[in-house]
């Protein structure tokens, strides 16, 4: 059985019930038919949080995808659910809430760079209230740097909304530009596809958690730049 991920739609979604659908003793990962919980990927950490059953709490120690499934790893010295189990899945907000304006951060910062000056994303990564990308940029100097981070600070005051929507394979990769990064990450055959969109500013395919609006945001500070190769450099942004 698929896991029905919750998080594609919702990323507000804090709590949830789920019923355990399989358990592997070897890794001790719990398998649920649906979650909140993000599994990782695209350069955004795992989600952290706990599951509770008839008084038990599983804290949980990583979350990752296992195939079209979620593996929910908890604590190796607890006794597993039962499969049919009813399980409630809570989320660390704190964690989750960061990384979500985090990740809306980075894309405000991609949307900026693809619209005035057409370059793509190289690589990325980040963690909470912290993140980077990198760009085929030749050169980077610190008047340019500057301009980045107020055309930045412009679209989160903005106040743009930011639309999550599913789309089928063929729909969706009708939209210009679609894939920001210098590689196609999409896997090969996928017949639907996740597209984040902020509104007016930048729109592509993205699995990660974000906030509603850029305003959630809050200031953003361009604190690093760094050459990573001849065409790649790379942009450090930080979140109060």
């Amino acid at each position: 059985m698929t896991t029905d991920l919750l998080y594609q739609t919702d990323s507000y979604l804090r709590e949830f019930t789920a019923t355990v659908t399989a358990v592997d003793p070897a890794t001790h990962a719990v398998f649920l038919d649906r979650t909140a919980f993000y599994p990782g990927g695209g350069g955004q950490p795992a989600d952290l949080g706990v599951l509770r059953s008839s008084g038990a709490i599983y804290t949980l120690a990583r979350v990752q995808k296992s195939g079209d499934d979620v593996a929910h790893v908890v604590a190796s010295e607890v006794v597993l659910p039962a499969v049919g189990t009813t399980v409630t899945g809570q989320l660390d907000w704190d964690h989750r809430y960061k990384l979500m304006r985090t990740h809306s951060a980075l894309h405000v910062l991609c949307g900026v760079i693809f619209r005035d000056y057409g370059v793509l994303v190289t690589g990325g990564n980040m963690e909470p209230l912290k993140g980077r990308l990198d760009f085929e940029f030749e050169t980077l100097q610190k008047e340019f740097v500057q301009r980045v981070e107020a055309a930045i600070n412009k679209e989160v005051e903005q106040a743009r909304e930011v639309r999550v929507r599913i789309l089928p394979r063929q729909e969706a990769f009708q939209i210009p530009d679609l894939i920001r990064t210098k590689i196609n990450l999409l896997p090969e055959g996928i017949q639907q596809v996740r597209t984040v969109e902020i509104v007016g500013l930048d729109l592509q395919a993205d699995g990660g958690t974000h906030v509603r609006n850029t305003s959630e945001i809050g200031r953003i500070r361009v604190t690093d730049y760094k050459s990573k190769g001849k065409i790649n450099k790379r942009i450090y942004i930080e979140l109060n």
